[in-house]
């Protein structure tokens, strides 16, 4: 079957013209081989509901003559009782019911938000969130902001083979995100549960910053000050690019994905590798190996999206659970069911799982703020 889109498999649905092979895609769409990933919601399959309630024959006003055998009008309406559940249980079948006290606990389940607390070198610890806008500190002749769109802003850098300056840490909790521009002009987004240790300053021959989680960097060209990355057993090197690093502690690889420029991928252990730009690095102990980028999956948190192309359920409920700051119980033997699609990260925890629950492979049991994960 070749590639379709979602949406105009969705338009074909409501004018009665699917296949029964493109209805039963249409059912499991999250289960993406044959589709495009696309932002199919909920609210996409509501109004395919309301369209298909609407043709039903129930509302056409045309008035017949009712002079049929009583075998044929048996025999219609079998068809439309077929037809009407048929329709009616497909598409209501993942419609809430009336809340019970568990869900009422799931609807306190949200999506993340901006959320980082900055450790001066001082100590001092100042939560984002709850800080006004407008300057923060000062450190060394190196300014401190907080702008109006929630992000942190670092002015005043200094020569670079002058003066001194101090670390600090920006920490990223559950359930958040955050970015900032360095002292010089580095930004840097970073995701859930990671952190990102640096200089107030980068003086001397390199700026060298240390990170943990995952973090996409647009780093600031410099000629003689290579930009390095550390982060778990490998250090990145630049001059001047645009990469994501995912470095989370309970992942089996650190990857790094290479969008614009080139880098240098060393490990401890003194294996290293040069990236060129759609390719990517994964980093397993001492050894490096390359694969071309799947780079909208790499990059998708960054435009607070979830894309999933072909993602292990395993690696998938990781992202949902810093996301969401939820615990997950995966069976081993499913974690490795795959799945590929797209939502918005901004979607509260239901919608994301019930598009998946469609695929009739995988089902998910709310215990609070915990997720089973069920056949």
């Amino acid at each position: 079957m070749q590639k379709i889109d979602a949406k105009t498999l969705l338009q074909k649905y409501r004018a009665n013209q699917c296949t029964e092979e493109e209805l039963a895609l249409l059912e499991s769409w999250y289960v993406v081989d044959e589709l495009e990933p696309i932002d199919l919601t909920l609210e996409d399959l509501q109004e395919a509901k309301a369209d298909t309630w609407q043709q039903l024959p129930i509302h056409q006003k045309k008035v017949v003559r009712l002079n049929w055998s009583y075998q044929k009008i048996a025999a219609v309406a079998a068809v439309f009782a077929i037809l009407f559940f048929g329709t009616y249980f497909f598409l209501n079948r993942n419609q809430p019911q009336s809340q019970t006290k568990n869900e009422l606990a799931v609807a306190k389940i949200v999506p993340g938000g901006k959320k980082a607390i900055l450790t001066l070198g001082n100590g001092t610890s100042i939560v984002l969130s709850n800080a006004k806008n407008g300057k923060l500190a000062d450190q060394n002749d190196v300014h401190i902001f907080k702008t109006e769109d929630d992000a942190l802003v670092y002015n005043g850098q200094q020569d670079a083979n002058q003066g001194t300056n101090d670390i600090n840490t920006l920490t990223i909790p559950s359930g958040g995100y955050y970015s900032l521009t360095l002292a010089d002009g580095t930004k840097v987004w970073l995701n859930s549960e990671s952190s990102l240790t640096y200089p107030t300053a980068f003086n001397g021959k390199e700026r060298v910053v240390k990170l943990s989680g995952e973090g996409y960097f647009e780093v600031a060209h410099r000629n003689n000050q290579a930009f390095k990355v550390i982060a778990n057993n490998q250090t990145v090197e630049v001059l001047g690019t645009h990469f994501n690093i995912n470095a989370y502690a309970n992942e089996r690889a650190t990857v790094t994905t290479l969008l614009q420029g080139s880098v240098k991928v060393s490990t401890s252990g003194g294996t290293s590798k040069m990236l060129a730009p759609g390719l990517e690095t994964v980093v397993v102990k001492d050894n490096i190996s390359i694969r071309p980028a799947d780079e909208d999956n790499a990059i998708a948190w960054t435009e607070n999206n979830f894309v999933f192309n072909k993602e292990e359920l395993g690696s998938i409920m990781r992202k949902i659970s810093r996301w969401y700051d939820i615990d997950i119980d995966c069976p081993p033997n499913m974690a490795k069911l795959s799945f590929s699609g797209s939502i918005s990260r901004s979607r509260n925890i239901k919608q994301v799982l019930k598009i998946m629950e469609l695929t009739n492979s995988v089902h998910f049991k709310f215990e609070e703020r915990r997720i089973i994960i069920m056949p």
